[in-house]
């Protein structure tokens, strides 16, 4: 009967106390069989004695489901971040596991076993040391229970304010002059003038409850506007966040001797509307300055609207811009070649293939072939236009997309091709400067100088004499030889020893491309050119290009390339063929030299690489 009544107040305890492992434990304890009646034991029947043992196992039972599993660490082979607390997967501190099962009392937990000569891996922690990270316990749960208190009295103060935000309004008033849409970028006309401008908050900073400054952008520029009284009271002044799109109407005012404000100018408003809301926290919620690379390359429609990212696209606009302007002034014509083609030009193994209509095509290496087939019709010609290709680099100069500014010119020599890149590299590079983004380039490369011409001119045979001078060795450990590809790193080495522009010249006929013309002097070598600039290394590939059609026949056996697809390109020697030469040149790796940037993906809008085609 004792055991029976044990288990009837067992079964009532479990049901009152959510299953609580600790108190089922405490009332498992014996009771003092003095406060319990006993009946004689004449009045328990077999069919009482079969329901107590019955009630018995399935209590225990319940108490076995209830086990409390021990919490494993280890100082050597855990993780707090990635931890489970099992034996296979433990935590790294026991602070870690007493803050996983948040309510005391704690279970068992185990730590590194401190002794060597032991079999077992784990140990049970301490008694003074869980005495002492129980109060560490504590200490930490009482502050975070402090802080989700305030944060709980803050959101019902702010959800208060909301609401009563929703009972104040603006308007605007009717008596003021009609404003002017204006440009940020034009607003220098507009002083003490109203004017309406839209545009994005950049920046944001309450001062008080009846004062706002926010700096907006709109593309052109930058603008400090100033909210004052229910302007800063309404509801969506309340939730207006950076990167949220407004227009504000007001009074453009040169700012007080002695303040900074973009343009010079602030504008007092007088009444404003959202266009577009944006999240608490603007683009803080996908990435800031302390993200990793490839969180910022994921959200890089996000990125580009960083200040230093958007001059980088405006010098690239006003590059695009001083590169065309360069040909213009040269009397070329530009050319839009296609992009989708069945030939290669700088070798089948960086080809981007795909099913074109049943037949295999590609996406183009280069539009040099193209450009070859229309200097008879229109004279020095020129690209700008992309190019792809499917090489697996990861080195800061490469990318699998890229912008290609290509130009082909005939009736020259070698050594005017190479006055041409001199004249190309520098006039471009002043157009920049001259233009109305010159300052951008030297708010990011404040260093920045146009080189001086005529450029450092250097045979490939002497660029291996230089690397040998100066101890610049392969990765083996040997030097370069006559033959031998220099790769990047020891091609920069060079040309920032140096210090200046390289033209490097004259490359080996089996380094180079099917189309390279042989000098005069060795026909195992071309008439091929390299641009190196320091920082960056080439930035500029040409040559000479085959005008004798028997010579070329000679270059497609060497390439083992079937001169069918080309007949095209062979004609060109059959019908008034003359010596022509040409280039290409990549406009971020260009802009890698312009800007100084680390990196290639620095300069364009959504790279491309061997590892990434998103977003």
């Amino acid at each position: 009967m004792l055991k029976a009544h044990r288990v009837l107040r067992l079964s009532w305890s479990l049901f009152n106390i959510n299953k609580n492992t600790y108190s089922c434990k405490k009332l498992l304890e014996p009771t003092t069989p003095a406060s319990i009646p006993v009946s004689p034991p004449t009045s328990i029947t077999t069919k009482q004695l079969s329901i107590d043992s019955n009630m018995t196992s399935e209590v225990e039972g319940k108490m076995q489901s209830l086990d409390i599993s021990p919490l494993y660490t280890s100082e050597k082979n855990g993780s707090d971040e990635k931890g489970e607390g099992t034996a296979e997967c433990p935590f790294k501190t026991p602070l870690r596991a007493m803050k996983y099962w948040d309510k005391e009392p704690f279970p068992t937990i185990y730590v590194d076993s401190k002794d060597d000569s032991s079999t077992e891996k784990f140990s049970i922690l301490s008694q003074a040391q869980l005495k002492k990270l129980t109060k560490l316990y504590q200490r930490d749960k009482s502050k975070a229970d402090s802080k989700l208190k305030k944060d709980q009295e803050e959101s019902a103060r702010r959800e208060q304010n909301l609401e009563e935000s929703k009972k104040i309004t603006i308007e605007m008033d009717k008596s003021l002059p009609d404003a002017t849409q204006v440009k940020i970028n034009k607003l220098a006309d507009y002083r003490d003038k109203r004017v309406k401008v839209y545009g994005w908050v950049h920046r944001l900073r309450r001062q008080g409850k009846n004062l706002m400054f926010l700096v907006i952008r709109d593309g052109t520029g930058f603008l400090q506007a100033i909210l004052t009284d229910n302007q800063c009271k309404t509801y969506e002044a309340l939730l207006l966040s950076t990167e949220s799109s407004i227009c504000v109407y007001g009074t453009l005012k040169a700012v007080l001797e002695g303040k900074s404000a973009p343009g010079g100018h602030e504008l007092s408003a007088d009444y404003w509307e959202i266009v577009g809301r944006s999240p608490a926290g603007g683009t803080d919620n996908l990435l800031n300055v302390e993200s990793n690379p490839d969180v910022m390359y994921l959200n890089r429609h996000m990125w580009i609207r960083g200040e230093n990212m958007s001059k980088v696209l405006k010098i690239r606009h006003a590059t695009i811009k001083a590169f065309r302007d360069h040909y213009y002034s040269r009397d070329y014509v530009e050319v839009t070649p296609p992009t989708m083609v069945q030939c290669q030009v700088e070798g089948g193994s960086t080809l981007f293939k795909f099913n074109y209509f049943g037949e295999e095509a590609y996406l183009t290496q280069s539009s040099q072939l193209y450009l070859e087939t229309c200097i008879p019709a229109l004279g020095n010609v020129y690209c700008i236009a992309q190019s792809y290709r499917a090489e697996s680099s990861h080195t800061r100069r490469h990318l699998s997309e890229y912008t290609h500014i290509e130009g082909e010119l005939p009736f020259i020599t070698f050594d005017e091709l190479l006055d041409a890149l001199e004249d190309l590299v520098c006039d471009t590079a002043q157009r920049i400067i001259d233009s109305k983004y010159g300052q951008l380039v030297y708010d990011v490369n404040p260093d920045f100088k146009i080189p001086k011409r005529p450029f450092k001119r250097m045979d490939y045979t002497d660029a291996l004499v230089y690397l040998k001078e100066h101890d610049i060795r392969k990765e083996d450990g040997t030097y370069f030889e006559f033959g031998d590809d220099i790769p990047e790193a020891p091609e920069r080495k060079m040309t920032d020893m140096i210090g200046e522009p390289i033209l490097l010249c004259r490359f080996p006929r089996e380094m180079k491309s099917f189309y390279m013309q042989p000098t005069p002097e060795d026909e195992n070598l071309t008439e091929s050119v390299d641009l190196l600039l320091p920082n960056v290394g080439e930035i500029i590939g040409g040559s000479m290009r085959i005008h004798d059609e028997s010579v070329l026949d000679e270059g497609f056996k060497r390439e083992g390339i079937s001169p069918e697809n080309y007949y095209w390109y062979v004609d060109q020697r059959k019908y008034g063929t003359t010596p022509h030469g040409g280039y290409g040149l990549g406009l971020e790796r260009y802009l890698m030299w312009v800007l100084q940037c680390n990196n290639i993906r620095e300069t364009c809008l959504y790279p491309r690489t061997a590892d990434r085609c998103k977003p």
